[in-house]
């Protein structure tokens, strides 16, 4: 258990205490939120925590071990705090929640709670509930390399090394034709080959969406134009004139990563694993018998 700080362990015995609950959502695109159940805006982490929201806490579920500590946040939907469209789009999907006890009459006496993220949000009546994972969670999550042909990094990641930013493969470009928050068209892209954003990324960088991006499906010439298509759709609402940013995807083969990336030595797969089948292959099937490889 971890110890209170002195200060505010000597406001708890006094008996009479000024205590409040303030929470911090930080978004992945770093746009923070503060809330309070006290009746007075906090200011402390260079935060306001707003009195105003509605937001409302049930009761923390801790343990001790690798058990995953959770809880739920309630709050009303609100303009200028938490807007429906952004839970639609997903902006507070896997937001990271900080919660705190709060002395509201000296701030800088607090401690924090609860930290963790925010999983699934549900909406009724215009309100919303979300479930607070904590961040014992993360460890219930595969970690490690697997053994197998496709590569197991991510493209532009630190164990991948290929620079995704490079005009070779990244573009930005503003978006000429929209279809179901899905399908994007552009013009002027005709000097990257057909396929070549495929298993790649689009992110929305300017108007409603920004921030926002899926992966693409489908990356194709449609007539005059580079036809764009995601596996979902974005739920915003993305006009034409909008920029977005390409992003060239990979299917991890081996070949893929020479061909296109340049990249072999960087190649995170075992491209030479053999097939399940190698046990049951008869030798006079084989196309040659000299114990060499079978590749």
């Amino acid at each position: 258990m971890s110890v209170l700080p002195a200060e505010f362990q000597a406001h708890l015995d006094t008996g009479v205490t000024t205590l409040c609950r303030a929470w911090l959502i930080t978004r992945r695109d770093k746009v923070k939120f503060g809330f309070t159940d006290h009746d007075l805006a906090l200011t402390f982490e260079d935060v306001v925590f707003k009195p105003d929201s509605g937001l409302s806490a049930l009761a923390l579920q801790q343990s001790t071990g690798l058990s995953v500590d959770n809880t739920e946040a309630i709050g009303a939907l609100s303009d200028a705090a938490i807007k429906g469209s952004d839970i639609d789009a997903g902006r507070f999907d896997g937001a990271e929640v900080t919660s705190w006890l709060v002395n509201w009459s000296a701030p800088e006496q607090r401690i924090i709670q609860f930290r963790g993220n925010i999983g699934e949000i549900r909406r009724a009546g215009g309100a919303f509930q979300a479930e607070l994972r904590g961040l014992t969670d993360l460890l219930n999550r595969p970690v490690g390399r697997v053994y197998q042909k496709p590569c197991g990094a991510v493209l532009g990641d630190g164990a991948c090394g290929v620079d995704i930013k490079s005009d070779e493969y990244s573009v930005e470009r503003a978006v000429a034709q929209i279809g179901n928050e899905r399908v994007f068209r552009f013009s002027g892209l005709n000097s990257y080959a057909s396929s070549w954003f495929e298993r790649g990324r689009l992110d929305i960088l300017s108007g409603e969406g920004e921030g926002l991006g899926g992966a693409i499906k489908v990356d194709r010439f449609f007539g005059e134009f580079r036809e764009v298509t995601l596996w979902e759709p974005l739920r915003a609402d993305i006009q034409e004139g909008d920029f977005v940013r390409l992003v060239a995807g990979c299917d991890k083969r081996f070949e893929t990563c020479g061909s296109k990336f340049s990249n072999i030595l960087n190649f995170r797969g075992f491209p030479d694993i053999p097939e399940e089948e190698w046990m049951m292959v008869h030798p006079s099937k084989a196309p040659a018998r000299d114990g060499g490889s079978r590749r």
